[in-house]
């Protein structure tokens, strides 16, 4: 084997060593999801909902999806101007603060609307689950004090 041939091997080799060290680090260390997903699992696997509650909860998860995709195009919008601002700006000046503004404002109604979200699944829980579900609320907002 010559030497190209094995410095293409090598590189090769390399490369695939790279791809599989990426992908064990993602499947191995990557974080436990965010709180959202623990709230959903412990609605529908460990709440025992009842047919109406699932059916009144679904339609409650299908309209915060849809508005939630729409603050999430609102917060890139404005995080795309905002970098505009700064571009062109190269400071603190007005145009940056206004934008910075209008970011804090998209993700102020994000956590609002999250909040009523939660609280709106929460109110078609008897009051054992509701129990139940305000911990995990409080675990998934204070992970650190616990």
């Amino acid at each position: 084997m010559n030497w190209t041939r094995r410095l293409i091997l090598i590189a090769l080799v390399a490369f695939a060593a790279a791809l599989g060290g990426t992908y064990a680090g993602r499947v191995l260390f990557a974080p436990e999801r965010q709180s959202e997903t623990e709230l959903h699992a412990l609605l529908h696997r460990e709440l025992e909902l009842d047919a109406a509650q699932e059916a009144k909860i679904e339609a409650i998860e299908q309209r915060f999806a849809t508005r939630r995709k729409a603050l999430e195009l609102e917060m890139r919008a404005a995080n795309a101007h905002l970098a505009e601002a700064m571009e062109v700006e190269h400071g603190y000046g007005p145009e940056v603060t206004a934008a910075i503004d209008h970011t804090h404002k998209v993700m102020g109604e994000m956590q609002k609307e999250t909040l009523e979200h939660l609280f709106a699944m929460r109110a078609v829980l008897r009051p054992d689950q509701a129990a139940r579900f305000d911990r995990s609320v409080t675990r998934a907002l204070t992970p650190e004090v616990r």
